[in-house]
């Protein structure tokens, strides 16, 4: 389950990094941009590929925070121990003389 949570994350993000570098770069040259008043010492390529990735970046945490807040309160709150490695006093905790284990 947890792969498959990466993956609703990084897939559509990548998708959308795709999207927003060609809807940024088709109104800005790279060659134009500058970084603390100085031209960026890097070619073309290069500043197509950092934003790439800082686009991917930012459309990873947006998917991400959204697959966070889609999570459900059962599935949150649930004990990650098998019931007779949970430690007393803990609700759900088996029970050795119970026939039920509960």
């Amino acid at each position: 389950m947890l792969i498959q949570r990466i993956l609703w994350i990084l897939w559509p993000a990548f998708l959308m990094a795709g999207v927003m570098e060609m809807a940024v770069f088709a109104f800005v040259d790279p060659e134009d941009l500058h970084w603390f008043g100085q031209p960026i010492a890097l070619p073309r390529q290069g500043i197509y590929t950092l934003a790439f990735f800082g686009f991917w970046l930012m459309a990873a945490g947006s998917s991400a925070l959204t697959t966070l807040l889609s999570v459900s309160p059962f599935e949150l709150n649930r004990c990650p121990l098998p019931g007779h490695e949970r430690p007393d006093g803990c609700p759900k905790q088996v029970c050795e003389h119970h026939p039920s284990g509960h």
